[in-house]
């Protein structure tokens, strides 16, 4: 069978199914193609929406335990580890279910399957019952996004060994659990199987957890993390793997490893994403790839053949859903003529731990590197009524300020709910805003959002809840 339309979206993530959407929105003819019987992509199935369903679960029992310290015992919580896995697969199965309905509103063909692109404007489709539909297009977007990537030098297959995928399906709970990778998959999933009761040790190669974020901010959930884990390994690397009847002997190497083999009973590989560039009938386009498998595309998304853009994972780092969304708003804008470039001026990161540390803008280790001159202030959230209350008061929030313009030039956060948070910091950046704009915009009391208003006020220093004088300079 084969028919014609304006825009075909291979991909149903939070890239794909947001481009198809808006098109469809703009007036488009629209098809979307993914192998999973819903638009959501691995964001929704296989990684953002399971992963907060379970970190949830996983601060519930965390905030239970220290509730003793406020005067209310619950008691040692048992553990159903199947009508978990059903929850948490409920979820998935509500917002897939809402993505399909919005799909069949807005007058998006949905077709499940396999796409092959059969040149620059043809496409097949094999769907699951072997169907085959191709597919005539004025424009395409190629959205197929990433998946687990392999630790170099460790290709080793096991049902021992998994990666965020088999993490997420939480069929067990092992007793130990070995997780490689200290970025924000191996903390995030780390923390759940911790709260859950594996004892979990976690090997980082380089000489912190979360390299990309500042140092004061990962020092909250690093103390967390010491607390919650069996162990924790920086400057460590996993060399050797081996299979044993009841789990995986692992050799690591690193100054503060004592015994270099060990049993564990399940590993977790989270050492990042790879894209997924390697499409079927790619190479019949004109669609180039860099080294590293990304596909090369220009500020509006739009790849070296001209029928074809490609947003988010597969475009290129940050891999966020948030900036894959943004990107594809970006894309459908060039393709209905509207003037679009991408270009924000910060993306905001969030990583799900307990306390959760969030940041956007300028961080203040790259502001050294780059020798710019900056202003940090920073206001701790042992000063904030609201955080005391809650019982988390190990918190921070700072900014980054350009000393001459007064303007933001990043934000960093880290404590509960600093997710949240981080948007009015991205707002601030995106607008030009300065310290005085923040600081003279009304926060109610008592909220954590007050710690970004005071923390604008450490500028001049005149922070109503700590002593900070302005310095001379």
């Amino acid at each position: 069978m084969t028919n014609s339309t304006q825009l075909v979206v291979i991909g149903g993530g939070p890239g794909g199914y947001a481009a198809a959407f808006l098109a469809a929105d703009l007036g488009l003819q629209v098809t979307l193609i993914d192998e999973a019987t819903d638009p959501g992509g691995v964001c929704l199935y296989d990684g953002c929406i399971p992963s907060k369903a379970l970190l949830h679960v996983a601060k519930v029992l965390t905030e239970a335990s220290e509730a003793q310290a406020w005067g209310v015992d619950f008691g040692k919580p048992k553990l159903d580890i199947v009508r978990l896995r059903e929850w948490k697969e409920g979820v998935v199965r509500k917002l897939a279910g809402g993505l399909g309905q919005l799909a069949v509103q807005r007058g998006v063909v949905y077709l499940q399957g396999r796409a092959e692109l059969l040149g620059s404007t043809t496409v097949r489709v094999i769907g699951s019952d072997h169907d085959v539909t191709d597919s005539q297009f004025e424009h395409a977007i190629l959205a197929t996004g990433s998946r687990p990537a392999s630790p170099s030098g460790l290709s080793f297959e096991s049902q021992y060994v998994w990666d965020s995928t088999q993490a997420l399906e939480i069929h067990e709970v092992p007793e130990s659990l070995l997780v490689v990778g200290g970025g924000y998959i191996g903390l995030e999933l780390g923390s759940v199987y911790a709260a859950l009761g594996s004892a979990v040790t976690l090997v980082e190669m380089t000489s912190g957890l979360l390299p990309e974020a500042d140092r004061d901010l990962t020092a909250m959930v690093t103390r967390r993390l010491e607390a919650a884990c069996e162990a924790i390994l920086l400057e460590t690397r996993v060399v050797g793997l081996a299979e044993e009847p009841n789990g995986v002997r692992v050799t690591l190497k690193g100054p503060a490893v004592g015994q270099s083999d060990q049993l564990f009973d399940r590993v977790l590989l989270a050492v990042g994403r790879t894209p997924n560039s390697e499409i079927p009938g790619l190479h019949r386009t004109g669609v180039k790839c860099d080294p590293r498998g990304f596909v090369v595309v220009d500020e509006q998304g739009r790849t070296a053949e001209p029928t074809i853009f490609a947003v988010g994972d597969l475009v290129g780092e940050p891999m966020l859903a948030h900036k894959a969304n943004h990107e594809a708003r970006i894309a459908v804008s060039a393709i209905v003529g509207r003037d679009s470039a991408s270009g924000p001026a910060t993306i905001p990161a969030v990583v799900f731990t307990d306390p959760e540390v969030a940041w956007c803008g300028l961080t203040e280790a790259q502001a050294k590197v780059e020798g710019r001159a900056v202003q940090v202030c920073r206001f701790p959230w042992g000063a904030s009524g609201r955080a005391v209350t809650l019982g988390h008061s190990a918190g921070i929030t700072k900014l980054i300020v350009d000393p001459i313009s007064e303007r933001i030039l990043g934000v960093g956060i880290a404590g509960t709910g600093a997710g949240e948070l981080i948007a009015e910091g991205v707002v601030a950046i995106e607008f030009g805003a300065t310290v005085s704009d923040l600081r003279d915009c009304v926060h109610p009391h008592p909220t954590l959002s007050e710690t970004l208003m005071e923390s604008a006020e450490v500028f001049f220093g005149q922070s109503t809840h700590i002593y900070r004088p302005k310095r001379n300079r």
